[in-house]
């Protein structure tokens, strides 16, 4: 009888239908498949039984996770070999169930239960989310931005580095040499350039995090900001950041909706990084709210990233990964939907800028800080989350390599009815 490996890798190409393009491990020691490759670990039976009673990519996250699976090697060539196998075949390849009409594949993964050991399915890892309707009420808002952002302050500042800023930093050109933390300033003048910030404004900045960007407008441009987020670390962290900056008089973070915000009129709005959590759904009414908090004339700032658009749109549907593990409820639109809300709003877009290269630079970053600092970052949370996080950030840098998903800033004003925006007659300078 064949090893475990063996017997795995011609169960897992009769099902792709193509060869794997990593080694594999099995949890006896046999190995098979290219030598040179980066090597796919199975540490045990139960990271079979996760896929087989989870068919698909929420049966291997469980798996991976829980630390059954591993690879060992170059992370990012072994993620896209593997999505690659998927990608190829997108809309038109062959499906699992598809690939189970064969006889020889049905046989296969006869095997494979074999292989498995008790027919019991694994309980998820405590890290996983209790998948639910997408109702984005205030309630199940504030529920999915905990999972994510309350992990733990100490874990993100190991992750982001100084700059705290989680969202994708703007280098000045892609093979510079520029540091993280030099790169997340640029891409806060960025945002404060293009809102045209000046001294004794308002600024709203909705989705604030731990208050970068809220400190940069007030110290570097002179305006008074209200950060609002749903994460009480966050927040705190934040508080104490602007009080050691001596800003309490001009920065005022608040646990607060942004459907709650009363206060306006705001000269200016920054949402970074924090709309793709608001749902297609609830989109115009995140845009009609952003609208009415702003003056005549006032700029929004609309950092977002973006998925391709789909022949059906009606077929979207979340990553199961990322809604179990990472993102509850966030959803994502093509750019061009966004500029279609944002404009039934009522706001004028002005401005279009695709920055995905930065982002995919950004992760990667991320995750060598994340390696760098493992033992700790596991101390800081948990074995499972520390893997979650490497997973996500990872494939999401693929992800902005090979356009399968981008990120935008848009920029809208709130154009008074003589119909003068306020802008320059050129906002952009070309190389």
């Amino acid at each position: 009888m064949a090893d475990a490996a063996s017997r795995l890798r011609r169960v897992a190409e009769q099902v792709l239908g193509a060869p794997l393009p990593v080694r594999l491990r099995a949890w006896d020691g046999s190995q098979d498949g290219p030598p040179d490759a980066p090597t796919l670990v199975v540490r045990n039976r139960r990271a079979l039984r996760h896929m087989l009673f989870k068919p698909g990519e929420l049966g291997m996250a469980r798996a991976w996770v829980a630390g059954d699976l591993d690879i060992e090697g170059d992370l990012y060539s072994a993620l896209a070999g593997l999505s690659g196998l998927i990608w190829e075949r997108g809309e038109g390849g062959r499906t699992v169930l598809q690939a189970l009409r064969d006889p020889a594949v049905r046989a296969a993964v006869g095997e494979l239960l074999k292989l498995a050991g008790p027919p019991l399915p694994p309980a998820p890892p405590r890290e996983e989310t209790r998948r639910r309707r997408h109702l984005h009420t205030r309630r199940t808002d504030r529920q999915a931005i905990s999972h994510h952002y309350d992990v733990g302050n100490d874990f993100y500042e190991l992750v982001l580095g100084p700059s705290m800023v989680y969202s994708c930093a703007y280098w000045g050109t892609i093979d510079d040499a520029a540091t993280l933390e030099g790169a997340q300033r640029d891409k806060l003048e960025l945002v404060c350039a293009k809102l045209g910030l000046t001294p004794g404004q308002r600024l709203l900045d909705v989705g604030c995090g731990w208050g970068s960007l809220a400190i940069h407008a007030a110290r570097e441009h002179g305006v008074s900001v209200v950060g609002v987020t749903l994460s009480q670390e966050q927040a705190a962290y934040a508080r104490k950041r602007v009080a050691d900056e001596g800003l309490t008089d001009r920065v005022e973070i608040r646990v607060q909706d942004y459907r709650d915000v009363r206060d306006g009129p705001y000269d200016a709005i920054s949402s970074i990084g924090m709309a793709e959590h608001v749902g297609a759904d609830r989109y115009l009414e995140y845009a009609r709210e952003l609208y009415g908090l702003l003056r005549p004339g006032g700029r929004l700032l609309n950092h977002q990233i973006a998925r391709r658009p789909q022949r059906d749109e009606s077929a979207y549907d979340l990553d199961e990964f990322i809604d179990a593990y990472v993102f509850p409820d966030g959803e994502l639109a093509p750019v061009g939907t966004t500029v279609t809300q944002l404009e039934r709003a009522g706001f004028e877009v002005r401005d279009v800028e695709s920055i995905r290269e930065h982002y995919a630079r950004t992760l990667r970053q991320w995750v060598a800080n994340l390696e760098a600092g493992w033992p700790r970052a596991v101390r800081l949370t948990t074995p499972g989350r520390a893997r979650v996080w490497r997973l996500y950030m990872a494939a999401s840098a693929l992800g902005f390599e090979h356009n399968r998903i981008g990120v935008n800033q848009v920029l809208a004003v709130r154009t008074p009815e003589t119909g003068a925006s306020g802008l320059p007659l050129r906002t952009r300078t070309w190389n």
